[in-house]
């Protein structure tokens, strides 16, 4: 989820060019309105070459989602290092959404999702991985956030969980169709502000500005 890969880039291959293109292209155009001809054309090698990286598209989907997942792996645990109390770990969370909308793109599983009925079998698999182990995160987050007091929610964490990246996917999807980002960081806000209400001492993360804080980190592709 961009701005920016959030881990540390050893030197480009024509291996990286090829995914870096291809990654922005299915999260501009989604999966199905891009070709090997867009990619060699924008890098200005053949198609051969491509082929000889990655020899069907669907082998280039799976290592574009891979790459994609273990940036945001990477993401989640940054945030959980930071042993910040879990709202503002759930802050940063949706951070990792809003950079990504604000660099004119969707979240790539995101938008694969939208396509997945036309996707092969590996690609629907990896899809389906990015956001169990996303959703498995946010569970024990918010599952931990709720004993200590600093979250609260009912029912099981892992429908939370569910419903939480639901909402942020779907507003997503909205704030592109409108251009413009403000209406994806009130929505957002406002889910925040839903996961702490009820608290004791009144917590209400970003209720100052109605939008969300920057997190001030970097942001994965």
């Amino acid at each position: 989820m961009p701005g920016r890969s959030i881990a540390p880039k050893t030197a480009n291959t024509t291996r990286d060019h090829v995914l870096d293109v291809a990654e922005r292209l299915a999260q501009t155009r989604g999966f199905n309105g891009f070709s090997y001809a867009d990619i060699a054309a924008e890098l200005g090698i053949t198609k051969a070459s491509l082929h000889y990286h990655y020899r069907t598209k669907t082998e280039l989907g799976c290592a574009i989602i891979e790459r994609y997942g273990e940036r945001f792996r990477v993401a989640l645990g940054q945030i959980s290092a930071t042993a910040r109390p879990a709202s503002r770990q759930l802050e940063q969370y949706v951070q990792l959404y809003a950079g990504v909308l604000r660099s004119d793109r969707l979240c790539l599983c995101g938008m694969l999702a939208a396509e997945y009925s036309t996707l092969a079998e590996p690609m629907k698999r990896a899809i389906r991985s990015f956001f169990d182990v996303n959703e498995a995160w946010l569970a024990r987050l918010l599952e931990s956030g709720r004993r200590a007091d600093e979250l609260n929610f009912e029912g099981a964490a892992d429908e939370a969980a569910n419903a939480f990246t639901s909402t942020l996917e779907g507003a997503m999807l909205l704030a592109r169709s409108y251009g413009d980002a403000a209406r994806f960081e009130t929505a957002a806000a406002r889910l925040l502000r839903e996961f702490a209400r009820g608290l004791g001492d009144g917590r209400t993360p970003g209720r100052d500005s109605g939008r969300l804080r920057s997190s001030g980190g970097r942001r994965p592709k």
